[in-house]
């Protein structure tokens, strides 16, 4: 069971990191047409779906829909969080801290037995 949990959070991190680039990393580039930064986008995103598509199916064999959804949610913006830091050099203040703090409360009560 651990190690299928294991897998799943791993892959989607990486789909996470994937969904990033391709819904905010064309903003790096607004000089490019959009019709070019949509079809990179696209083609990130099939990366993404590559991912997030057997994560699912691994995790569904030891966790609810729910608790997927909920892991997936708090992945997604864990990796957001640093993507926007290392990306778009944003800053980390006490706010990102505590919303945080309370989706790992989120993924505790959503998991919890």
């Amino acid at each position: 069971m651990i190690r299928k949990v294991f897998q799943t959070v791993v892959l989607l991190a990486l789909s996470n990191f994937f969904m990033n680039m391709a819904w905010y990393g064309h903003l790096k580039f607004k000089e490019k047409p959009l019709l070019v930064v949509i079809l990179a986008s696209w083609g990130i995103a099939l990366l993404e779906y590559c991912l997030q598509v057997p994560a699912n199916r691994i995790g569904n064999e030891v966790l609810t829909v729910t608790q997927l959804k909920v892991i997936q949610e708090v992945l997604s913006l864990a990796t957001f969080g640093l993507f926007a830091i290392f990306m778009f050099r944003e800053k980390f203040n006490y706010n990102h801290a505590i919303s945080f703090v309370l989706l790992i409360g989120a993924v505790y009560f959503a998991t919890k037995k």
